[in-house]
């Protein structure tokens, strides 16, 4: 799909009416003056992180804001959720705005000053605590667009739900949480939104930029574990026992050719990648058992099934010939993220009014995934990713979510509270224009 591309300040010109040019004018002065406010924010979220189900001084931070901002709110939603309910002066529809609160198990490298030196407990093993993916940025952003909006309130026409939402990287194994445990406890009822936005930022663009995508967007993700069961002997006696390492070892090597050899890659993306291995604890010592975990990443669902059935027959078909037990389990993990290609149309113009149409660019398949996409499966949803690398790294040097280095251009925050409140309130707009 082609677009018109114009000036910004034309765009926006074309785009409005005279009230709304009003208030959108009225909503921009109003962040300029939270621009310290929202670095001040991010920077104590960032020094503060917490894991999933785990955020409760963040979740404790935002429902404080949203309250003295004389939103109803409700907390606890999965575990550390919380959710603000704007009631505008105005009758209309209702859409929702939603940011993730949870860090990683990431020891930080950064060197900030404001850097987190946070401890915590991860799968049974004492682990650095960091904001690796930018969720604090995602925090900061929408607890401004909060105050902002909620100075308007007057002139919005219909409600606006902040969704603060915990555990966007995954519960702790054994435990439910993030977007699909929210929706089970009602967060898209009681007002029912017919919308909803989110964003992600990364150093795959300058700051001051934005992309999206309409239709499949991000990957589908799922987590697999398989446990390799041997028996122990003596290192220098490996016939007198099964070598789960081995049996592991060539395990990984086969799941490598599932992408490689098995699949039409022509027809979708696809990864299959063993992030940990685990076994052992003396080097003259066969251990008992191995374990490995790993992720897939696919967009297309009949492509996902049957990478799923290929792991599962090479993995025990290999510890089958080596006469070691091998188990594996695969959870149900996120569905692709998908933007409603109608909603993505009528709202990429906002995104070029508060960017500049020059800096809003369609992108190509990410193979990262959201937990936003359980939002999307319920309601139309548009997810963008805005921009966050410093000006002096190029583009080949970009420093990848998840990294104990990665940090933001804090240039990026006040164009995402702009993103976030300007597609709120054209978004309601719409709806109350509508025949």
């Amino acid at each position: 799909m082609k677009y018109l591309v114009v000036p910004a300040v034309v765009f926006g010109l074309l785009n409005l009416g005279t009230a709304q040019a009003d208030l959108s004018e009225k909503i921009d002065d109003q962040i300029n003056t939270l621009a310290e406010q929202v670095v001040a924010w991010r920077r104590d979220i960032h020094e503060h992180p917490e894991l999933s189900n785990r955020e409760f001084r963040t979740s404790k931070l935002v429902a404080e804001h949203l309250t003295a901002l004389g939103m109803d709110v409700q907390t606890d939603d999965a575990h550390t959720g919380v959710v603000g309910i704007l009631k505008g002066g105005r009758p209309g529809g209702v859409v929702a705005l939603r940011a993730d609160m949870d860090g990683l198990p990431v020891v930080e490298k950064t060197g900030l000053p404001y850097a987190s030196k946070a401890v915590s407990e991860y799968e049974g093993n004492t682990v650095g605590v960091m904001h690796a993916c930018g969720h604090d940025n995602h925090v900061a952003i929408l607890m401004a667009a909060a105050e902002v909006l909620a100075s308007v309130r007057e002139e919005i026409p219909g409600t606006i739900k902040f969704v603060f939402q915990p555990a966007e990287e995954g519960a702790p194994k054994g435990e439910e949480g993030g977007a699909s445990l929210m929706i089970a406890e009602g967060v898209l009822q009681e007002p029912a939104p017919s919308a909803i936005f989110g964003l992600h930022i990364g150093q795959h663009g300058l700051a001051g930029t934005a992309n999206y995508r309409p239709n499949g967007f991000l990957a589908s993700a799922q987590r697999f574990d398989i446990k390799v069961q041997g028996v122990q002997t003596h290192g220098a006696r490996p016939w007198a026992g099964v070598d789960p390492v081995v049996v592991a070892a060539q395990i990984i090597n086969s799941l490598q050719t599932i992408v490689s050899r098995q699949i039409d890659i022509t027809r979708a993306p696809a990864v299959v990648t063993v992030g940990s291995i685990h076994s052992g604890i003396r080097n003259n010592i066969v251990p008992e058992t191995a374990r490995l975990s790993g992720t897939i990443r696919t967009f297309d669902p009949d492509v996902r099934l049957a990478i799923h059935e290929k792991i599962y027959r090479i993995a025990t078909n290999i510890g089958e010939a080596h006469s070691a037990q091998v188990t594996v389990e695969i959870d149900p993990g996120v569905p692709v993220t998908f933007n409603d290609a109608d909603l993505t149309e009528s709202m990429v113009p906002t995104l070029r009014r508060v960017y500049g149409a020059e800096n809003v660019f369609m992108s190509g398949r990410i193979t990262g995934a959201e937990d936003f996409s359980f939002y999307q499966e319920q309601i139309p949803g548009f997810f963008f990713f805005v921009g966050g690398r410093p000006p002096e790294i190029p583009p080949d040097k970009a420093i990848p979510n998840h990294s104990p280095y990665f940090y933001v251009d804090e240039a990026a925050l006040v164009p995402g509270v702009k993103a976030m409140s300007h597609l709120a309130v054209d978004y309601l707009e719409q709806i109350a224009a509508a025949p």
